[in-house]
């Protein structure tokens, strides 16, 4: 096994811990609104979130940036040269990335809201919401897999 082959492993399967995270936290906000402000239920939300987000989602978005800054690392010093990162299928994968970024950060805001008892976000809001993660996984993964615009 080679180092390139090991990164891009451990790259895919954080990818795929953080999209877990960010498709599932949605869904429990959209379950959330639901509950009264105080009850049993309203704090099993709060405890499933918190744990979904600090104990999976946040290592899991810090390991698919640092394993795929090493890629990135990798192509541009030993096999592609730099100019890739200016090809349209990089550029829409890292617009990808950035946007999966503010959306992590925006849910753990809602998170804080929810345990303030603040949120102010319809179940169908996050139920329509829920899948923005995956239709940008849908435009970067074919963006990279026909590299795009080469």
């Amino acid at each position: 096994m080679n180092t390139y082959d090991l990164l891009r492993g451990l790259h895919i399967l954080a990818v795929i811990a953080w999209m877990a995270g960010l498709l599932y936290l949605p869904r429990l906000y959209a379950y959330h609104t639901d509950a009264e402000a105080g009850s049993q239920m309203d704090v099993t939300f709060q405890t499933m979130e918190r744990k979904l987000y600090r104990i999976i989602m946040n290592p899991a978005m810090v390991a698919a940036w640092l394993f795929g800054g090493a890629l990135i690392w990798f192509d541009g010093s030993q096999r592609l040269g730099w100019d890739f990162l200016l090809k349209p299928w990089m550029l829409v994968k890292l617009s990808g990335v950035v946007f999966l970024t503010f959306w992590h950060h925006y849910l753990g805001r809602a998170r804080k809201a929810f345990a303030e008892g603040r949120n102010q976000r319809t179940s169908r809001f996050w139920r329509m919401t829920n899948e923005l993660p995956f239709l940008a996984a849908i435009v970067m993964v074919l963006a990279v897999t026909t590299e795009f615009g080469s």
